[in-house]
């Protein structure tokens, strides 16, 4: 996970935070990440990430302060994008979020495309 973080923050323009939240005992907490401080632990059933948890889906969000329940771990982040990962059994296990600074960075073409590059990680 961390490699992928790596790769993907440094290599993808306008990937402001890119990290991975596990779900541990019914939280939502922060694993390994690139970019500003993240916030540890998300608000059950707020925000972007727990929308892609709950619905099972991918979540784009062009604008992130018309989002409802947007969760704001930081001021700058205008876009985001998150995607769910599955355990080797099929079960939601966390996601993979991206924030961005620019409005509409995202696309279900994006979406797609990081559905397959998690998809190869494994999470027991």
């Amino acid at each position: 996970m961390a490699t992928v973080n790596a790769v993907l923050h440094h290599k993808m323009d306008g990937f402001f935070w890119t990290g991975f939240y596990l779900l541990e005992d019914g939280d939502l907490r922060v694993g390994p990440y690139q970019g500003p401080v993240a916030c540890q632990i998300l608000e059950k059933d707020k925000g972007v990430c727990w929308a892609a948890i709950n619905s099972g889906k991918s979540v784009v969000v062009e604008d992130v302060e018309l989002f409802p329940g947007h969760i704001a771990c930081d001021s700058r982040s205008k876009s985001e994008i998150a995607i769910p990962v599955f355990d080797t059994k099929g079960k939601i296990a966390g996601v993979l979020d991206v924030d961005s600074k620019e409005k509409a960075n995202f696309n279900s073409e994006d979406a797609q495309e990081l559905e397959k590059i998690v998809s190869l990680i494994y999470v027991k």
